[in-house]
Parts: C-alpha cells; sequence; structure tokens
C-alpha cells in the first residue's frame, strides 16, 4: 500500500484529515457548524466554514428499556420503532488529538441527542495547485455559467 501523504502531481497534493460525519436534525446543522466554529474555522485551501450536508433521509432505532425516549416520551414502548428526518453534516479536521477533542466536545454541548451519531474517518483530501487566475476553461469564472444559485434556507 502506499502512503498518500506522499502523493504529489502538478494538480496538488492529498493532506491527512479526519472525517467527521454527524447524523443531525436538518434544522439543527447551523447550531451545531456555529459552535464547531468556536473551537476551529473548518478551513479547505483558502475558504473556512467548510461542510456538506445531505439531503433529507430517515434515521431509525428500536430505544431499549430506560433510554431517554422510554424516560422522557409518554406512552412509548420499549422496542417499538421510531423514525425521523436526518441530515449527515460532514466535514473535516487536521489530525491533531486537542483538535479534535474540542470539536467533539462542541457537537456533544448542542446536538439534540444524548448519544448522537458521530463517525470519525482517518482520510486524506486534496489540496488543489491554487491558482485563482487560472484560464482553465471549466473554472465557474471561465465558463459562462458561473457560480450556481445560492440556497437560502
Amino acid at each position: 500500500m502506499s502512503d498518500l501523504s506522499e502523493y504529489r502531481a502538478r494538480s496538488g497534493t492529498l493532506i491527512p484529515v479526519w472525517t467527521i460525519e454527524v447524523q443531525t436534525l436538518p434544522e439543527d446543522t447551523d447550531r451545531i457548524l456555529d459552535e464547531v466554529l468556536k473551537v476551529y474555522p473548518l478551513g479547505y485551501g483558502r475558504y473556512e466554514r467548510n461542510a456538506s450536508i445531505s439531503a433529507v433521509g430517515k434515521e431509525t432505532a428500536q430505544p431499549k428499556e430506560g433510554s431517554t425516549t422510554t424516560t422522557h416520551v409518554d406512552g412509548f414502548t420499549a422496542g417499538q420503532t421510531e423514525t425521523y428526518p436526518m441530515v449527515e453534516l460532514k466535514f473535516s479536521l487536521d489530525r491533531d488529538l486537542s483538535t479534535l477533542g474540542a470539536v467533539m466536545d462542541a457537537i456533544l454541548r448542542v446536538h439534540h441527542y444524548e448519544e448522537p451519531v458521530i463517525f470519525v474517518r482517518e482520510d486524506f483530501v486534496s489540496r488543489a495547485a491554487y491558482n485563482p487566475n487560472s484560464d482553465n476553461p471549466h473554472r465557474w469564472w471561465n465558463n459562462g455559467r458561473g457560480l450556481p444559485a445560492r440556497i437560502n434556507d
């Protein structure tokens, strides 16, 4: 297996990161991102607050006796299936344990669940040979289409 940290090409490099994926309610993504930004800028190249949010899907579970659901939802019977809307909020961090700890604490402080589903993956992410004045015809400033329409939630 090759060491991706040694990868170099004219087009850029790959750097080691941790990818954090948080399952959450669609309306909670900004609150989580705002809390994370207090401890880490979520940088990607020359941009900050970089994250992706999936389309709305579903999460499902069967809470056991003694769970928060059976404790706080009147009439809920342990073992019943519950299904709710969910998105996956994903971003990357430098591989630094103190940063990871601060980010995890920030997420746990504001997440709506007592036991949020959070995946931490070791990944490599691309960093382009940055040129904001590139004449590449596929770049948004050269392709005649410009940036896509912004989404205003």
